[in-house]
């Protein structure tokens, strides 16, 4: 009886087919898809049903699936557990970021973690969509939020806020002008982010304002789109500072209203719940840290 088998049957399932089980567990596509052909062999029943693009168990393997599931669950959080006592940072480290954060902040400290550490190796993907991290196995996802998060199982940790500001080209107000005041923007073309329904500021003596964002004339979900088309000369993009940093300095970018503060954009981790925190995992979040000068 091979019980690495019965444990990559249970991969297959909780990742949803052959080849994100593959990647999780960092073998190639055939040996998950032998472990299957012996472990059906081995109980002489057909387990699931095979489609370019799903997996479905059959009756049989939903009674395997549901007997040991659980079982070689529990064995890789106790595992997760044990590893994250220790203070070895090696393996994968897991992370979803939007592209924004991702770039600019977690990028770089992955980098030098990896050079500090030759036994730690990093995916990092970009997502714009919300990642549960129970569902897609990552050990952080992190979220970019102008609100709060909604109660969850997951382990919530605020890690900085980032400084905001809106840019423009000088082609853009060498046509409209600059403007003086957080409600002059309306005169111009808005270049927002999905989820803007307005723009708030706030004025040096404390006074807040904000500027209502209705009718944008691009609406992207994509920072590094919004900062494109600012380059451009399309329009105005609230943006983080550090994003826009070099399109500044190389005079494709203006900041504008520099006695207005923008309100910041906060960065969350989201970590699976039940877990220690392994020691990657922990290395990450406190390098982050550092970097933005604040404790979390």
């Amino acid at each position: 009886m091979n019980w690495d088998d019965y444990d990559v049957f249970c991969r297959v399932i909780e990742h949803g087919g052959f080849s994100a089980a593959a990647r999780a567990l960092e073998r190639p596509k055939s040996t998950v898809s032998a472990s299957i052909a012996r472990l059906e062999a081995e109980l002489s029943a057909r387990l699931m049903e095979r489609t370019t693009r799903q997996v479905r168990l059959t009756e049989a393997g939903e009674t395997l699936y549901h007997g040991i599931g659980p079982l070689f669950a529990g064995l890789r959080e106790a595992r997760a557990d044990a590893l994250a006592q220790g203070e070895a940072v090696a393996g994968t480290l897991r992370v979803a970021s939007p592209y924004e954060f991702g770039a600019n902040h977690v990028g770089p400290v992955a980098c030098s973690l990896m050079a500090r550490y030759p036994q730690l190796k990093v995916r990092l993907d970009v997502e714009h969509e919300a990642i549960n991290p129970l569902e897609r196995h990552y050990d952080i996802v992190f979220a970019m939020l102008d609100v709060g998060l909604p109660a969850s199982s997951l382990i919530q940790r605020r890690m900085f806020s980032l400084e905001r500001g809106v840019f423009a080209s000088p082609q853009l107000l060498e046509q409209f002008g600059e403007p003086a005041t957080p409600q002059e923007l309306g005169a111009l073309p808005l270049l927002c982010g999905l989820a803007d329904t307005k723009w708030t500021f706030t004025a040096a003596d404390g006074t807040a304002s904000a500027v209502p964002t209705p009718l944008p004339r691009l609406n992207s979900g994509n920072a590094d789109v919004r900062r494109q088309a600012a380059m451009a000369g399309l329009g105005v993009a609230r943006i983080t500072a550090t994003f826009c940093a070099q399109a500044v300095r190389e005079g494709h970018l203006r900041r504008l209203l520099p006695d207005y503060t923008c309100a910041p954009l906060r960065v969350y981790a989201l970590l699976p719940g039940k877990r220690l925190m392994p020691a990657k995992v922990r290395m990450l979040l406190d390098a982050l840290s550092q970097q933005a000068g604040v404790a979390i």
